[in-house]
């Protein structure tokens, strides 16, 4: 008697594959690669992302082999403080979807509530459909999300928008992943409010701010990708500035960091031309020392700004 095989089952032959070869022919192997290169720490958000991007590997093999029938939820929610890398994992997810074919385009449209939300009746609609049609086939990732909602407020229009986005974060899913980013509390208090957001986002990802050494770490990555460079002194003196300007306001990591070096940059150029009748070799050009970086407001005595 020949045994009959159900139409939506998968012989053994069918299910097989060479996962080696899969995962080296859509090239996310590169994308996570760079992620490594690009961001110093974030160990809990690289092995999210991979996680992640394991799952959709699954998901296009399962799709393949008539495994699946629907689109996965893929919207997530980013929370952390600012400069923390949430915009750079953005667009490396953007990429990973596209390589894996779960969108068609892999482009990332970034707004905050001024690109979504009109100033009076009517202009809301098509402010947040211009947006959502430019983001379509890609990853329309909306930064500081919260400020959508604002409750004390009758006459704000951010409501008319959050009903738009999710009607089509559900009808559309198969054609755009969206990303909300901010603040963790706030975020919380936001998906409190607004329920139906909570339901459609399937993957919720916590930015850790950036510990001593890794924003040392940061900043001499970006000197090096600018072709700078600190001497011995002017990095022990950068590495006091960062233990200062953690306590000061408005530090926002990495952020902070680019914000500093460019200052540092500033003053020694300043230095340099100083002297005109000093012949520059390329050292003397890429070397910051102490005083670029001790000249800076952080070391005074008392409350002071950030330079």
């Amino acid at each position: 008697m020949t045994e009959q095989v159900a139409p939506d089952t998968v012989t053994a032959a069918e299910a097989a594959v060479d996962l080696r070869k899969e995962f080296a022919e859509v090239g996310i192997g590169e994308v996570l690669d760079q992620l490594d290169r690009e961001l110093i720490g974030l160990k809990p958000v690289k092995t999210r992302i991979r996680e992640i991007a394991s799952l959709l590997l699954i998901e296009r093999l399962r799709k393949r082999m008539g495994l699946t029938t629907e689109t996965p939820t893929l919207h997530m929610s980013f929370t952390g403080n600012p400069g923390t890398g949430k915009t750079t994992v953005a667009l490396r997810m953007a990429s990973i979807l596209h390589k894996l074919g779960f969108v068609r385009r892999g482009h990332v449209v970034s707004v905050t509530r001024d690109e979504l939300v009109g100033q009076y009746i009517g202009h809301t609609a098509p402010k947040t459909k211009e947006v959502l049609k430019k983001a379509m086939g890609g990853v329309l990732f909306i930064d500081e999300a919260y400020y959508l909602y604002r409750p004390e407020n009758e006459r704000d229009y951010g409501q008319e928008a959050i009903e738009i986005l999710l009607q089509v974060m559900e009808n559309q899913r198969d054609d755009l992943v969206v990303i909300l980013a901010g603040y963790g509390d706030r975020m919380d208090r936001f998906f409190q409010s607004n329920p139906g957001f909570r339901s459609r986002i399937a993957h919720h990802i916590d930015f850790p701010d950036y510990n001593d050494d890794e924003l040392l770490a940061i900043a001499e990555l970006m000197l090096h990708d600018m072709n700078y460079k600190f001497d011995a002194e002017a990095r022990s003196a950068f590495e006091r500035y960062i233990a200062l300007r953690k306590t000061q306001p408005l530090f926002s990591n990495a952020r902070s960091v680019r914000n500093a070096l460019d200052r540092i940059r500033l003053r020694q150029a300043n230095r340099l031309v100083s002297d005109l009748d000093r012949v520059l070799s390329a050292d003397d050009i890429m070397t910051l020392d102490a005083a670029d970086v001790l000249a800076s407001r952080v070391f005074e005595k008392g409350p002071g700004g950030a330079g």
